[in-house]
């Protein structure tokens, strides 16, 4: 585990690095608050792409015929975003259920923790789009990296 200005993240946590430029800003000179979810989104892809071994959900929608929707997107802001610094988004999986996946992402600036954001998805057969759940390579390759979000 290692403690964070926030909740503490376990330390196998997949880092995503995004690049944060000018185009995302509003006219107060940070991020458009729109953006925010986007960056976590793109986060929890990468986790995808990285423990699949570059199997994103593109792929995972087309090659597969696994969709994994959500249903619930909450985040809390901590502190502005801005073009100053790199934002590194720490993503892991905090509950595996029958049908369902829930992620956390924590995203930091210069050593600042900008935001919290906890996901809800829901495993379908992508062509149907009916609730399925995950399949058995999922189940065993996400369980490793299961640590529950603590509350804050």
């Amino acid at each position: 585990m290692k403690p964070t200005d926030g909740p503490l993240r376990p330390g196998n946590a997949y880092t995503h690095e995004i690049r944060v430029t000018w185009g995302d800003c509003d006219p107060a000179r940070i991020v458009y608050t729109g953006r925010i979810p986007w960056f976590a989104l793109d986060a929890i892809n990468g986790w995808w792409e990285d423990r699949l071994g570059g199997d994103g959900w593109f792929q995972m929608e087309l090659d597969r015929d696994i969709g994994t929707p959500f249903v619930r997107l909450a985040m809390d802001f901590k502190s502005p975003i801005t073009p100053r610094h790199r934002l590194i988004c720490h993503v892991w999986p905090t509950r595996l259920g029958e049908t369902s996946i829930a992620f956390r992402v924590e995203g930091e600036q210069g050593g600042k923790l900008c935001f919290t954001c906890d996901t809800v998805s829901v495993f379908i057969t992508a062509k149907a789009f009916t609730k399925r759940p995950p399949p058995e390579e999922f189940r065993t390759l996400v369980e490793p990296y299961l640590f529950p979000a603590a509350e804050g």
